[in-house]
């Protein structure tokens, strides 16, 4: 068994009867909802899933468990995803997958929000590896890019697969790839992306997380805020 798998399972003890489960996207969040079938099948539990993005929904409906879409919900009672980085108080880098808006709505929803990951994902601060992903309004893109040049941000639009145009998200926003000073720290970036007009979301998860668990050479360590 893999750390990923290790970890995803570890999160799915947590999962209770009769509760709403959020089901992140990514190769950690498929073992979660796979333990989730699993335990559905042989251990008679009863819950419903709402999924963070098109491709948990179907891997989740081809293992017959229950699932609701985002617009039928209020709050959750779990979600529990994966994270690109994860600071040592519990701020999370997310989205390079690019489904940001439902996975925060998710986050924001949870009366639990637990992130699981192996020790790669481990950084000082956010930002140190990846470039945050900021969803913009497709006609504002250039305002937007303009407004986080001028408090530091480099990058630009992330092409799409092909690279012949742009990134399009699931309901039609653009991505920019955004690098910061790390001396700007994560609550203060959150706040200038969020105050940033035409910005849609960020991948900057602050003050969301009630647990991040971490996988390292077969055993997990459990950290709750």
């Amino acid at each position: 068994m893999n750390d990923k798998q290790l970890v995803a399972l570890q999160a799915a003890k947590y999962v209770e009867n009769g509760m709403l489960v959020g089901l992140g996207t990514g190769s950690t969040a498929n073992y979660f909802i796979e333990e989730l079938a699993r335990r559905q099948r042989e251990e008679g539990l009863k819950i419903t899933t709402v999924a963070s993005s098109t491709i948990s929904t179907q891997h989740a409906q081809s293992l017959h468990l229950p699932i609701i879409a985002l617009e039928h919900i209020s709050s959750i009672d779990l979600y529990v995803d994966g994270a690109d980085e994860i600071t040592a108080d519990m701020t999370l880098l997310k989205g390079r997958g690019s489904d940001l808006v439902k996975e925060k709505l998710l986050a924001k929803a949870a009366t639990q929000f637990i992130a699981v990951a192996d020790e790669s994902k481990l950084v000082s601060h956010i930002g140190q590896n990846f470039a945050i992903p900021i969803e913009v309004i497709p006609f504002a893109w250039q305002l937007a890019k303009k407004s986080l040049e001028s408090v530091g941000g480099q990058g630009d639009l992330r092409p799409n697969a092909a690279k012949d145009g742009f990134w399009i998200t699931s309901h039609g926003s653009y991505v920019l790839d955004m690098k910061f000073d790390i001396d700007i720290d994560a609550n203060t970036l959150n706040e200038l992306i969020n105050n940033t007009p035409g910005t849609v979301e960020h991948g900057i998860f602050f003050g969301l997380t009630d647990a991040v668990f971490i996988a390292a050479n077969g055993a997990v360590s459990e950290r709750w805020a």
